[in-house]
């Protein structure tokens, strides 16, 4: 089948990011604990963003994830995936859980950035995958129909949020094992 337009995932499918995600946990936690009576203990970043939203906090803690995000942009190891962008013969987006200025860091670092028409991350609708509306969103600013986008990542997340938006889906490595 042909394709209108491919969106695709960054971290780990355009660039590899080097979030330490370990130490994003805990500052995500810490803000919370000092913040509110939330339980935050043995919780991750992605399961204390629902709590941030109940207790008003989501600017704070956006603030701690995006900040080491867009640190690790300016290292982002351009992956293999990306040499596909030159050229491309398709409307190109990005969808992803980054923030969107990680995600523009990164791809203006590796020369990406003129080849992408679409960029949505974490922060730029108030949902974030495997919720459609941020896939939805990137194929408006393409001008693409679901039925005529592939959506390229490399996470189970990933393919749900196809699923949910109605796109073709196919991860990273068989992307680039295809005849």
């Amino acid at each position: 089948m042909s394709y209108d337009a491919v969106v695709y995932d960054v971290d780990g499918t355009l660039v590899e990011l080097p979030v330490d995600w370990t130490a994003v946990d805990e500052a995500v936690r810490r803000v919370l604990a000092e913040r509110t009576d939330a339980d935050v203990e043995g919780k991750d970043a992605w399961e204390l963003l629902p709590v941030a939203d109940e207790h008003d906090e989501r600017d704070s803690v956006e603030t701690e994830i995006s900040k080491r995000e867009r640190a690790a942009a300016a290292d982002a190891e351009r992956l293999p995936l990306a040499e596909e962008l030159a050229g491309a013969g398709w409307n190109v987006g990005v969808c992803s859980l980054n923030c969107e200025a990680a995600v523009r860091q990164a791809l203006d670092a590796h020369g990406l950035n003129k080849y992408v028409e679409s960029v949505v991350g974490r922060d730029t609708v108030a949902t974030e995958k495997p919720d459609p509306e941020p896939l939805g969103r990137a194929m408006d600013g393409l001008g693409a129909t679901p039925e005529k986008t592939l959506f390229v990542g490399d996470s189970p997340r990933d393919e749900e949020t196809a699923r949910r938006a109605g796109t073709d889906f196919v991860y990273v490595e068989e992307r680039l094992n295809r005849a």
